[in-house]
């Protein structure tokens, strides 16, 4: 210690030592926690809670302890039900994942079973390794193979709808009405699983797109003005990057209505305010995206309360997986690193703190990531 130049006594280690004990009285940051499933096969998919294949399952009578419920997400995605449960899969067989207590649970479930199973995403007359959407009586898929944009793409998104049945003595067939609507003479649809969603009470469709030899976007399909006929009704603007990916539709922003999480083929993670006539960027950040093609790169996940939901999705690269808040812009609040690259989808299991995020990794295994630190 020194006199300073007023004869005032300095001491250098006084604000260090403050420093020091401000940190240790300062509460411990949780770190996710990260482990990977004992499974017997690779695992080639991954389907979430709202998919097709999970409610087939809860339905199957293969788990008589899992119930498919309504509501909830269907406010904003359309996709009327869900079951809790993951479904995954490969070479050899496949498994249900359930949460009990906040730990994993798994069912494993026969080759044969989930094959049939899941072969139901790709209804007859579909574009071959598409995805349907279904949202209750509701259907869309891709049809019309075409290689207009110079890669494979689909013409038309075919939406069959069930009509109501009157009151009759004899069983009949349940009529539906059934239209396709062409993605536009410049345009054709990205081989991407299309999204049910609710625009002020009405549902709708979100399709990635292909635009000319490298452009990208999305186009929202729904009812004009009253009309029962669908089109249509917005487009994202042209990007000169390919291609568009939707991540997630949720209600991000806690605006009371959907927006849309897509990632570009350069890794930039965009979120668009979804309007009955207009596609809205609202924000952006770069570093994210990683996964095969047929896979649901990224889920939301729901809060246990009444904040906005998130968004977990992969790094690019997929060496780690983020969980990011896209409420007043895009910030990250947490990242956790992967034993090995993301690759086969992402879900997610349970709510808020006591959510489970499963990653389907690129060598076959399944890691559960648990975002507050708790033991998975």
């Amino acid at each position: 210690m020194s006199d300073g130049p007023c004869g005032v006594r300095e001491s250098r280690a006084g604000p260090l030592l403050g420093l020091l004990a401000a940190l240790a009285a300062a509460p411990a940051t949780a770190q996710p926690a990260v482990t990977v499933l004992d499974l017997p096969f690779r695992v080639t998919a991954v389907r979430g809670p709202a998919s097709e294949v999970a409610v087939s399952v809860a339905t199957s009578g293969l788990l008589p302890m899992a119930r498919p419920r309504a509501g909830g997400p269907a406010l904003e995605t359309g996709e009327e039900d869900s079951a809790p449960l993951v479904v995954v899969w490969g070479e050899g067989g496949g498994a249900a994942l359930g949460l009990a207590d906040g730990a994993i649970r798994t069912t494993l479930l026969g080759a044969d079973a989930i094959e049939g199973l899941a072969a139901a995403e790709t209804p007859r007359g579909s574009l071959p390794g598409s995805r349907r959407a279904v949202s209750g009586g509701l259907s869309a898929y891709l049809t019309g193979p075409t290689r207009a944009a110079g890669v494979p793409g689909a013409a038309g998104l075919t939406i069959r709808e069930r009509q109501p049945l009157g009151v009759t003595a004899e069983p009949k067939a349940v009529p539906v009405a059934t239209a396709t609507v062409s993605a536009g003479a410049d345009s054709v649809f990205a081989v991407a699983r299309p999204r049910a969603l609710r625009l002020s009470g009405s549902p709708a469709f979100l399709a990635a797109t292909l635009d000319g030899a490298s452009g990208s976007g999305l186009a929202l399909i729904g009812h004009r003005d009253g009309s029962a006929d669908w089109s249509v009704r917005a487009r994202a603007p042209i990007q000169p990057v390919a291609p568009t990916r939707i991540a997630a539709v949720a209600d991000f922003t806690r605006s009371g209505a959907p927006q849309a999480a897509t990632v570009r083929g350069d890794g930039v993670l965009q979120l668009w305010t979804l309007g009955p006539d207009a596609l809205t960027l609202a924000a952006e950040a770069s570093g994210y995206g990683a996964g095969a093609a047929d896979a649901d790169i990224a889920a939301p996940v729901e809060p246990e309360g009444d904040g906005p939901a998130e968004l977990a999705l992969p790094i690019a690269g997929g060496q780690a997986l983020a969980l990011v808040s896209l409420k007043g812009g895009v910030s990250e609040r947490l990242r956790a690193a992967l034993p090995a690259p993301a690759e086969h989808g992402v879900a997610v299991l349970g709510r808020g703190a006591g959510a489970r995020i499963l990653v389907g990794l690129a060598d076959g295994r399944v890691a559960v990531v648990a975002p507050e630190g708790a033991r998975p």
